[in-house]
């Protein structure tokens, strides 16, 4: 009995062996073909590699050879090659005319809002902010192409991708250099070109505007003006603009520009970003200009600044009678107070005119807003005092852009609501009665 189950189980042992073994040779088998296969890949991905390397390198030969300014000599006297980085080819010949002096004047004013010489001036002015240095890498944009971003993308208010294509620089890179440019304006020129009057310029704007209307003592003509914003994410019934969105049956959302001009329509102050639901009251209430002259900071005693009927009658604010029945003084009042109020009027249709962008829903975060429209008015300023011609097809209004505001007077408002000064009340009715007494004003009732 034990030999026969002795013989049975070393048979099962031996076939056992015999299956462990083919097991083994069938795996050798399996591992050497997955090692042959993934040899014969890995040599195609290296083949593919090199021949992908090749090419790379044999374009920036190419173009290290058409720029020999990009090949640095080492001491044996070889030239040494740096590394490049990928640049996307983009075609900036636009530019590359625009900045050729036979390029027309006029079409350089055209699309720059500007001549050329009050151009390089401002590029002259601003060099020392913006100018950056060259890299290993690439070379710097320089400051005229800078500054052409920004005045063309200010001016027609195309989105980042249409300056993208004209200039050709990258999106971002054209957003960073208009928040640039703006920013350097800001810092710059605002001192310069954006100022309060010193008491010798006052002096002659007064006599200017007494020449216009006959009223004494005017300083300024105040306006308020709305900058269409897309709806902001935070504080959205803010920003809601009930006047334009009855007028024009679309909702509408904004941002206030509050801005007090001299008799050539020079800004001399501005307030700018507040939500387009508030006032003309509210906003001036909330301006430094009300601030300083408040405070001291700003003396305005026995002058004027002359606003629309959205405003309150204070000490030196100058505003028409707003009831209704109003006699004849009155309206001559008016009449007169009308034309100081139209310099402001004009002046912003003027600068609205020249920068597209005040007339579209721009791209620009609302936190950056105030810094774009700020130096809008500086440029306008430059222009203005440039003597810069403007196109009389500017100042026509799209119906899909017309965003200048309904005229105040169209509002009817009992002067009691408005009035904040007795005596400001006084000097209204005597300089209505001498201008109708002594023959400035009532002439067209005649």
């Amino acid at each position: 009995m034990n030999q026969p189950t002795t013989k049975r189980r070393k048979k099962k042992d031996e076939g056992s062996t015999r299956k462990t073994k083919k097991k083994r040779e069938l795996k050798g088998i399996l591992t050497t073909l997955l090692f042959v296969d993934a040899k014969e890949k890995n040599e195609e991905e290296k083949e593919e590699h090199e021949k992908k390397k090749g090419m790379i390198d044999g374009y920036y030969s190419e173009v290290e050879e058409s720029n020999p300014k990009k090949r640095k000599k080492v001491a044996g006297g070889d030239s040494v090659s740096h590394r490049r980085v990928w640049v996307k080819e983009r075609s900036g010949a636009w530019w590359e005319v625009c900045n050729k002096a036979e390029f027309p004047e006029e079409e350089f004013r055209k699309a720059f809002r500007m001549g050329r010489v009050t151009f390089e001036a401002i590029c002259e002015e601003l060099n020392s902010v913006i100018a950056k240095e060259d890299t290993t890498l690439r070379n710097a944009i320089p400051v005229k192409q800078r500054v052409a971003v920004c005045l063309w993308r200010l001016a027609t208010g195309d989105p980042l991708s249409v300056v993208s294509k004209r200039f050709g620089l990258g999106i971002s890179t054209c957003h960073k250099l208009v928040l640039e440019v703006c920013t350097a304006i800001k810092r710059v020129l605002m001192p310069k070109y954006l100022q309060w009057p010193n008491a010798v310029t006052l002096r002659d704007i007064k006599g200017e505007f007494e020449n216009i209307s006959g009223i004494p003592n005017v300083v300024g003509s105040m306006f308020t003006s709305h900058v269409p914003i897309i709806a902001p994410k935070m504080s959205v019934s803010a920003y809601f603009n009930k006047k334009h969105t009855e007028r024009n049956h679309k909702t509408s959302y904004s941002v206030t520009v509050q801005g007090v001009v001299d008799h050539r329509g020079v800004f001399s102050d501005v307030c700018i970003g507040w939500p387009g639901s508030m006032g003309n009251d509210q906003v001036l209430e909330k301006s430094a200009l009300f601030q300083r002259a408040n405070n001291g900071g700003l003396n305005l005693s026995g002058v004027w600044i002359v606003g629309g009927s959205g405003y309150p009658l204070l000490d030196w604010v100058l505003v028409p009678y707003m009831k209704q029945n109003l006699t004849w003084t009155q309206h001559a009042f008016n009449e007169k107070i009308g034309e100081v109020r139209r310099v402001a009027k004009d002046a912003f249709g003027r600068l609205k005119g020249r920068w597209g962008c005040l007339r579209k829903r721009t791209e620009v975060k609302l936190q950056d807003l105030p810094l774009v429209l700020g130096a809008c008015c500086v440029l306008h300023n430059i222009c203005e005092l440039k003597n810069e011609e403007m196109d009389p097809e500017l100042l026509k209004v799209d119906e899909d852009d017309d965003y200048d505001d309904v005229d105040d007077d169209d509002v009817v408002v009992e002067p009691e609501v408005a009035l904040r000064s007795v005596s400001s009340l006084k000097a209204r009715d005597a300089i209505a009665h001498n201008l109708l007494h002594h023959g400035l004003a009532g002439t067209s009732f005649v």
